[in-house]
């Protein structure tokens, strides 16, 4: 067959498959539009989940007259006069609504503004009519009706009425947490209604609770942190406030919504080993860098980037969580509070109460929150914190001092006073702090029934003095173990239950993986090298990152040109399947850009060594016990949830257990 030059119209049916996928795809396109045209106010309807009709209206600046019918054609627009390398809107390659045209009865009206009249356009199967006078006050209204009509293969695929609307539900919400400064409306044919008001800037966690729910204020941390000129900013939940899916997962580069598989695996990374398998951590995170330095013409979607040095923001994005975490300290979900209040009360939710009666919620901060395309390099960042995240070290502990050759299990323990002497427990009611008696740890030997008469006392050196009451501490003061494994805490404003198991599981691990990598791990030389046959690719790959792993105690080198060969292996792993690990390292390298299979695998192994080396559950525990327990699990980073993401403690406050027996 002899070549020949496609027909116009079919180019635009064929490019029209990148850009338009489904309705969801046309609200995206219309809607950034919108924006970048400075409007204020969006409203978009739809009827047969957007097949039937798409109408976004907008109070935008508007289209002239006689740039209406240039707007129509491809690859004309006004958004490129930077270059590539400077992009500073959401669109920008001028396909969008020729795109539409080619698929569907498009119809745009616009009135520029200062022009006294408005004029409309209409394009159908690729032909345009117009312009014509039209009736408007202001903006621009774009109607899109039969939405692949003139391509039924790709109508047929499309899914549900249901689903597409939900789809557009959601594109509208991404976007809307991008501009809290927008009203956005969005409306259907059984009259039901979206709405997000416009907030102010200081607001701006009120858009994003919103979107992502009431109760993710209450569970969220702030995120603030730069490296290298890229900042990042937002909210991150807690480990224990989880969700079952990934669609609670926000990024936004530059205010652009993206779904970069960079991101979503850097975010995993920060969750690892906090959240159970199968369950997602929530937040809502901007990264602001120079356009220079992340290309966002990678698809027609726009919805994938690619980062120049995306080493650097993964790393930015861990370190920022696992930082914020930690200066967080211990604190739980109240999701948790609200599940064990439902059971108390029969499904009573919580009641409303006061300030006191819930966790406080963090500060908004106005810095992304009326964040539009272009204007996050322009902002004064003079006084931004310059944090410096390297891998993550949880923070020295001098309270109880962790010897890991000879007590790799028992972080209760404290400082021997002597060689030859053993560290004793605490006596309840010893005000001088100092030690007495011969038990210590968790000893099986003299466990001894708890004195109520007997107040706990803290008596941590540089903390609280041995006047002040326990229950000053976030954890307070232990009163009772229930059923040999739950431990009750009073604090100053209500209750703690805290799983006894699950905290010293986590509070072993945390000691395990400071042990581990305070070093170069230990390695084991194998007899026989491994070689294992990789493609060229992999094994350039591989060996790009052999110092990284070198540390890890995996040793591996090039071997030939299509090979690697492995002469150690990390101890601790002990009889692993080589050729197994190497391939999983080589996908990952591929796909993500990092090899993090033999830090997860030595994660693991540390996690089992330190749930069975762990006090277990029916252990009964003496007063001073549960509260050094309670005490470190306030100094260790991550203890509000267990190796395996189950929460360690449930807290309640005063006005939540008043409000059971109709106090309040």
């Amino acid at each position: 067959m002899p070549i020949v030059e496609l027909d116009p119209f079919l180019i635009d049916q064929i490019a029209a498959g990148e850009v338009v996928e489904r309705p969801a795809s046309v609200v995206k396109e219309l809607v950034e539009n919108a924006l970048d045209a400075g409007a204020r106010r969006i409203q978009i309807a739809t009827a047969g989940g957007g097949k039937t009709l798409l109408r976004v209206t907008d109070d935008g600046n508007g289209i002239p007259r006689e740039e209406l019918r240039l707007a129509v054609r491809r690859h004309c627009t006004s958004k490129l006069s930077g270059g590539l390398d400077k992009i500073a809107t959401l669109g920008f390659r001028g396909e969008a609504l020729p795109s539409i045209g080619s698929v569907a009865r498009l119809s745009v009206a616009s009135r520029a503004k200062g022009a006294d009249d408005a004029f409309e356009v209409v394009v159908e199967a690729g032909h345009c009519e117009g312009p014509k006078p039209a009736a408007l006050t202001k903006g621009t209204v774009v109607e899109v009706r039969g939405l692949f009509q003139s391509v039924p293969a790709r109508l047929k695929f499309l899914k549900s009425d249901r689903a597409e609307a939900q789809a557009i539900t959601e594109t509208v919400k991404r976007l809307a947490i991008a501009f809290p400064g927008v009203r956005f409306e969005l409306s259907g044919p059984d009259r039901s209604r979206t709405l997000f008001e416009a907030v102010a800037p200081e607001a701006a966690l009120t858009r994003i609770g919103a979107v992502v729910g009431e109760d993710f204020a209450e569970n969220a941390v702030e995120i603030d942190a730069e490296r290298d000129g890229v900042f990042l900013s937002g909210f991150a939940g807690l480990p224990t406030f989880n969700r079952g899916n990934s669609l609670a997962q926000y990024f936004y580069v530059n205010g652009r919504p993206v779904r970069d598989r960079t991101l979503v695996s850097a975010l995993a990374g920060a969750y690892a080993d906090m959240v159970a398998k199968g369950r997602y951590g929530v937040a809502v995170l901007f990264i602001e860098l120079d356009p220079a330095l992340v290309d966002v013409n990678v698809h027609p979607a726009k919805a994938d980037v690619r980062f120049r040095d995306p080493g650097l923001v993964r790393g930015l994005i861990v370190g920022a969580l696992r930082e914020a975490f930690a200066r967080e300290g211990v604190r739980g979900s109240t999701a948790n509070a609200d599940g064990l209040l439902g059971r108390f009360s029969g499904g009573v939710p919580r009641q409303g109460g006061d300030a006191s009666s819930k966790a406080p919620a963090p500060a908004a901060t106005p810095r992304f929150a009326d964040l539009a395309p272009g204007a996050a390099l322009g902002r004064d960042v003079s006084s931004r914190p310059r944090l410096d995240f390297g891998a993550y070290r949880p923070p020295e502990r001098p309270r109880t001092p962790f010897e890991a050759a000879s007590a790799a299990y028992r972080p209760l323990e404290t400082q021997p006073q002597g060689a030859g002497e053993t560290a004793a427990a605490y006596k309840p009611g010893d005000s001088s702090g100092k030690l007495t008696g011969q038990d210590h740890g968790f000893g099986e030997s003299s466990q001894t029934a708890y004195r109520s008469e007997e107040p706990a006392v803290a008596a941590h050196a540089g903390e609280r003095t041995p006047e002040e009451p326990a229950t000053h501490f976030p954890l307070g003061a232990a009163k009772a173990q229930l059923f040999g494994n739950f431990i009750v805490a009073e604090t100053e404003d209500g209750l703690v239950l805290v799983d006894q198991h699950a905290a010293h599981e986590r509070l072993v691990y945390e000691r395990l993986k400071t042990a581990l990598y305070g070093k170069a791990l230990a390695s084991q030389l194998l007899l026989l090298p491994e070689i294992v046959e990789l493609p060229e690719d992999d094994c350039d790959r591989l060996a790009e990152e052999a110092d990284t792993f070198r540390s890890l105690g995996l040793s591996l080198e090039r071997f030939g040109a299509g090979a690697v060969a492995v002469r150690e292996t990390p101890a601790i792993l002990g009889q692993c399947d080589v050729k197994r690990l190497v391939k999983d390292l080589a996908d990952e390298l591929a796909e993500f850009g990092t090899g993090d299979s033999v830090k997860s695998r030595i994660d693991h192994v540390a996690a089992t060594i330190a749930c069975h080396g762990s006090v277990r559950s029916g252990r009964q525990l003496r007063p001073e016990e549960m509260n050094a327990l309670l005490r470190e699990m306030e100094a260790t980073p991550g203890s509000g949830q267990c190796n395996h993401g189950r929460p360690t403690f449930i807290e309640l406050k005063l006005a939540d257990i008043e409000s059971l027996f109709g106090r309040r």
